[in-house]
C-alpha cells in the first residue's frame, strides 16, 4: 500500500524578500556623538580583540578570556546603576 498523496509548493513565485540588494546596517540617529556613547572600557577590550587576530591561536586565547572578562565586570556595573 502506498502512502497518502501529499502536494507540493504551488507553482509561481517563491514568497519572501524580493530579489535585488539587501538593506545596510541601520544608520545612526543624527546628532549622536561618539564621544558621549562609548566607554573607555568596552573599547579597550574590543581593541584587544582586534589586536589579538594577528597573534598565534594560542596566543589569542588569553586576549579573548582577559576582554570578556573585562565585558562582564563593565555590564554588571552599568545593571547595577
Amino acid at each position: 500500500m502506498s502512502a497518502p498523496f501529499r502536494p507540493g509548493p504551488p507553482p509561481g513565485p517563491r514568497p519572501g524578500p524580493p530579489p535585488g540588494p539587501r538593506p545596510g546596517p541601520p544608520q545612526r540617529p543624527v546628532g549622536v556623538d561618539d564621544g558621549e556613547v562609548r566607554h573607555p572600557a568596552v573599547d579597550a577590550a574590543v581593541q584587544a580583540m582586534a589586536n589579538a587576530a594577528a597573534l598565534s591561536p594560542a596566543d589569542q586565547i588569553p586576549q579573548y578570556e582577559a576582554a570578556y572578562q573585562t565585558l562582564r565586570e563593565t555590564l554588571a556595573t552599568i545593571d547595577q546603576a
